[in-house]
């Protein structure tokens, strides 16, 4: 049984809907209870339900037109239906309107808890299938967090003790730096993570179609609303929503979202109800939300409420230990053959000595296309492609130091590339560690690995 499942017993029986409540509660189920269609409608506007067991004879409005609202209204809902052993043929009409499956009375109740436990896992199918289809297309950096760098594990910490809360996040880094991929950490080490993890781009759509997305409409909202169509925020329900690229939203969209991350509460487009629904909010931009903020094109009351907790992911080229792990992960899960390819020295040289302005992204990129482009088993710098850098390519570097030195090692071009780089900045340890590309920890180390004396 997926955890707080939420059931609705709609019957004009009064003993029953009690005893059935009890027993439910027993179950671990949470259990409201109402006497008539016409509360059952009103309670399934006000609170998501994961399954209704709904009683077809009631006076004023009927078991049919409630699964018919229900139906059009969440579709979500999953529809036990208890009948009298009179009326299983109409009890089969039903299923074939959107009920789940129906219970003869007076009913076994061992059969009627295995009866909801399938129709729960026959939900979480449902949702999951709706994420899919509903999900922007999207083309993540791998399946997994790669790296070795302390800023990185200072962030991956980081991330696993947000995880443990419940709080809103934004996670702020420059465009490739594998943002959505910490929300999915978060998610996947949070109590939520048997529920949804639901994305939307907040840059690839128009307002009104993202506002649709994000908390659905009501059939006639506007000119194409041909039915009621849930949103995210409601597909999501007990899960985590994932807003890429969140400093895009226009100032007309913001107070909604604010509302929503204040109490929970939304309207569908059209709707004159509140509804409510419980969902992590993770935001990501590659923007400074307070400059924005300061230039009136982000809500500053947004920007508070949404940054609770603040993750920052640092670009790659300010964790250059990663680049030559990252690159040899991709070798390995891009390569069409078991045995894959590898880099020369001179083309780990020209890599690490790139600024990857695309970051993480970029360099998936260079890596696929130069295990398409090399003719052999070993990749060389030409074979990476890579943009000039600081108006000079890495091959030209190599060949100068060649017709000065003859052909030196990797080992010995890294010692005196660092030797003069410390000369430069007058052994100003901070400043040249900067300059690398590495991290100050890394050059002390460097400078003891090559014995670089003052």
């Amino acid at each position: 049984m997926p955890k707080n499942s939420k059931i609705l017993v709609c019957d004009d029986d009064e003993t029953l809907c009690y005893l059935l409540k009890e027993q439910l509660l027993e179950e671990g189920f949470s259990v409201d209870t109402v006497y008539d269609g016409s509360f059952a409608i009103d309670a399934i506007k006000k609170k998501n339900y994961d399954a209704l067991l709904l009683d077809l004879n009631m006076k004023d409005v009927s078991g049919e037109e409630v699964l018919k609202f229900t139906s059009d209204y969440n579709s979500t809902i999953q529809v036990i239906i208890l009948t009298a052993q009179s009326e299983i043929r109409k009890a089969i009409e039903c299923i074939k309107l959107g009920a789940y499956d129906f219970i003869t009375k007076p009913y076994n109740f061992d059969d009627l808890v295995l009866t909801i436990n399938r129709a729960l896992e026959h939900k979480e199918l449902l949702v999951k299938n709706t994420v899919l289809s509903n999900q922007v297309a999207k083309r993540s950096v791998g399946t997994r967090i790669v790296g070795v760098s302390p800023e990185l594990q200072k962030v991956m910490n980081l991330a696993h003790k947000s995880a443990m809360t419940d709080s809103s996040i934004l996670i702020e880094g420059e465009t490739g730096t594998g943002k959505e991929l910490f929300a999915e950490l978060i998610h996947k080490y949070s109590s939520r993570n048997d529920k949804p993890f639901v994305v939307i781009n907040c840059a690839s759509l128009p307002d009104q179609l993202i506002e649709s997305e994000l908390f659905g409409h009501e059939k006639g909202a506007f000119t194409d609303a041909k039915s009621t169509k849930q949103g995210l925020v409601e597909i999501a329900h007990g899960g985590t929503l994932f807003l890429d690229e969140i400093g895009e939203l226009s100032l007309s969209l913001q107070p909604k979202l604010l509302r929503f991350l204040e109490n929970g509460e939304y309207r569908r487009i059209g709707g004159v109800t509140n509804l409510t629904s419980n969902v992590r909010v993770i935001g990501a931009t590659n923007r400074n939300l307070l400059e924005e903020a300061d230039n009136k094109n982000f809500r500053r009351d947004l920007l508070f409420r949404l940054n609770v907790i603040t993750l920052t992911i640092p670009a790659l080229r300010e964790r250059k230990e990663d680049v030559l792990v990252l690159a040899r992960y991709f070798l390995e899960t891009k390569s069409p053959v078991r045995s894959p390819k590898k880099l020369s020295e001179e083309a780990e040289y020209a890599l690490m000595n790139y600024d990857y302005p695309g970051n993480i992204r970029e360099l998936e990129h260079v890596i696929e296309r130069a295990i398409i482009f090399a003719e052999g088993d070993i990749i060389t710098a030409d074979d990476l492609s890579l943009p000039t850098n600081a108006g000079r390519t890495i091959p030209k570097v190599i060949e100068l130091i060649a017709d000065e030195d003859g052909i030196l090692s990797m080992d010995e071009i890294e010692k005196r590339h660092i030797a003069k780089a410390l000369t430069y900045y007058r052994w100003d340890r901070s400043q040249t560690a900067s300059q690398l590309g590495i991290s100050p920890k890394t050059l002390y180390t460097k400078i003891k690995k090559y014995q670089i004396k003052q």
